[in-house]
């Protein structure tokens, strides 16, 4: 099975092209940039790179969804096919090459989570407001009177 799930953001605008012939289609590739989970360092105590850079393609509608919405720093969730070639530059070198060919992409922020002058985006994970009840560490004050056969869990 040849699946991939990303979240990430983009290193720059989408760059789109339409294909030739009867029926003109949308290309769309961008990056995305790929947070690795853990913080491995190298011998000398580097941070080192801490993301993946992998380029991302996008056909027809897919492709037209990215010009239209993406920009660069958004982050995005991508799902697709991991797909590899090749080909021989103009040096006679052999070039190997992987994309993400996007089945199914989507934004991974809210765009009414904040103004800020990203075209209405916030980059930032939202949060919720705490209900007024909340004491500090998030939870729910369980009123007095309420025994603990009435509520829902162990």
């Amino acid at each position: 099975m040849n699946r991939v799930i990303l979240m990430g953001r983009l290193t720059r605008d989408p760059e789109v092209r339409y294909s030739q012939g009867e029926r003109s289609m949308a290309i769309a590739r961008y990056t995305l940039a790929v947070d690795r989970r853990g913080r491995a360092r190298s011998q000398d105590g580097d941070q080192g790179q801490n993301a993946d850079f992998i380029n991302i393609v996008a056909f027809d509608r897919a492709g037209e969804f990215a010009e239209k919405y993406f920009h660069q720093g958004m982050r995005v969730l991508v799902s697709g096919r991991i797909q590899t070639g090749s080909y021989t530059n103009r040096e006679g070198q052999r070039v190997y090459t992987t994309e993400v060919i996007v089945d199914d992409q989507e934004f991974a922020d809210s765009k009414n989570a904040g103004g800020g002058g990203n075209g209405g985006y916030d980059y930032q994970p939202t949060s919720r407001p705490a209900p007024s009840s909340a004491i500090g560490d998030g939870f729910m004050n369980i009123p007095d009177g309420v025994e603990d056969e009435g509520l829902p869990f162990n």
